[in-house]
């Protein structure tokens, strides 16, 4: 904006604020307001005009470059990764050589369409897209003269209003008189200029309605045919396609099954894909790498897929969802497998019983496994558990576990035994015991003197 101008746009601020707030007096004309009104909806509809029938030209070309890079990454896709050790076909020249070689017989149909396309294209880019631009030019060309006609108004009501408080004033100096003459003329040259604007407009704006009428006629047919051109092109081409690698005589889904066959039941076999993290820092795992999972009717599964799902499930003591609280079936099962029972007697007399009772000795030393007698490791269950995944072991409070894998911690997965079935499940859920042939160990008596002292 230039100065002369940017002075124009200050002096005709508080008169703009004025009509735009409706104060004061406004000069409003209703045959321009309406055509104001045909003319904003004009230019609109011409502007969405050119940018679809541009949209339309660009999705037809992509469409098809689409397809192309559709069949070349389904072409890669077939052919094997050469020399890649984790490729078990990578020795094998091409993959897939029928797929491949329907890949590029529809590469070459599909750029011979976009030759066959190019003249209809350019069509639509001469005829619609053009001509939709030259309209867009003559809008703006309306849009300086409306513009213009606005300026008027405002400076024909501003020079109104200010002539109007000069006649108003009943006392009137020399000063006064000269500025009443000066309004004056301003308002005679103010109403000059804005009938001008304001006529020329409310005249001339109806014709260009009914020539965009005869404008738009012709546009909309011609896009029409190229568009039945281009879309009977497409169909002809494509419904005369003979590649032998496609089965044109069934259904799609029908197409789609036949192709697939089982594909979906072997990568759902895959343990990869069932694979869950838990963010965790992952035990390390036995370097004798005794991970077997047996249940239900398999048995005796790889050492690899087997250590999967150990790792898998490594990570229980970060879960959200904590272990449920301690119930009486504790003490029935500690009562069971290690005879130790819980103290009846509360308060300061089973205080002073524990402080006169003499330290348990220490444990006789366990039997060595040469000896003929077998160490058999059991655990209690504390809580319920249901199996959660393949491999897992379930059992209800009470249980005994016998255990023939066990971590460094209860925080680990471990292995064991129960109701002549086998799998893995979470030591923290489970507090370990002895079999009758052996005596108790120190875990098991700290454990019961623990728990009896909280009543202390």
């Amino acid at each position: 904006m230039s100065l002369k101008g940017f002075t124009k746009a200050a002096v005709r601020a508080p008169q703009t604020f004025k009509q735009r707030f409706n104060i004061g007096e406004n000069t409003k004309d209703a045959v321009y307001i309406d055509a104001e009104r045909r003319f904003q909806e004009l230019e609109r509809e011409t502007k969405k005009l050119h940018e679809e029938s541009k949209k339309y030209f660009d999705a037809i070309n992509g469409m098809l470059n689409h397809q192309i890079e559709f069949s070349k990454a389904i072409a890669e896709i077939y052919k094997p990764i050469s020399g890649r050790v984790s490729d078990p076909s990578s020795i094998i020249p091409e993959g897939n050589p029928e797929g491949i070689r329907a890949c590029e017989e529809y590469e070459e149909i599909v750029r011979e369409l976009q030759a066959t396309l190019a003249p209809e294209l350019e069509m639509i880019q001469q005829r619609v897209i053009a001509p939709a631009d030259e309209l867009l030019t003559v809008i703006k060309a309306v849009q300086k003269s409306t513009l213009k006609r606005q300026h008027k108004q405002l400076d024909y009501d501003r020079h109104r209003t200010t002539l109007k408080k000069l006649q108003d004033k009943k006392e009137k100096t020399l000063k006064d008189e000269k500025a009443l003459y000066r309004a004056e003329n301003d308002v005679e040259l103010a109403t000059q200029e804005f009938n001008y604007f304001n006529d020329l407009l409310k005249d001339e704006l109806p014709k260009l309605f009914a020539l965009e009428s005869e404008f738009i006629a012709p546009l909309f047919q011609s896009f029409y045919y190229m568009q039945l051109n281009v879309f009977y092109t497409l169909h002809e081409r494509m419904q005369s396609i003979d590649i032998g690698y496609f089965n044109l005589t069934l259904d799609i889904e029908d197409a789609y099954e036949a192709k697939r066959g089982d594909i979906k039941d072997q990568v759902e076999l895959l343990a990869i894909v069932h694979y869950k993290t838990t963010g965790s820092k992952k035990p390390p795992v036995s370097r004798y790498g005794n991970n077997k999972l047996l249940t239900d009717g398999r048995a005796n599964s790889t050492a690899s897929s087997s250590s999967t799902a150990l790792t898998r499930r490594r990570s229980h003591d970060n879960l959200d969802n904590a272990p449920p609280p301690y119930s009486s079936h504790l003490g029935d099962a500690l009562k069971g497998s290690s005879g130790v029972g819980r103290a009846n007697s509360t308060g300061s007399s089973w205080g002073a019983a524990a402080k006169a009772k003499a330290a348990p000795p220490p444990p006789k030393p366990k039997p060595s496994r040469l000896g003929g007698v077998t160490n058999v490791e059991t655990a209690t269950a504390l809580y319920d558990y249901e199996a959660q995944a393949h491999g897992d072991l379930s059992f209800v409070t009470g249980d005994i576990i016998e255990i023939t894998q066990r971590g460094a911690t209860e925080n680990e997965w471990w292995n064991g035994r129960c109701n002549g079935k086998e799998g893995q499940f979470p030591g923290k859920y489970t507090i370990l015991t002895e079999s009758p042939s052996t005596p108790k160990t120190d875990n098991v008596r700290k454990l019961t003197f623990s728990k009896a002292t909280t009543f202390k």
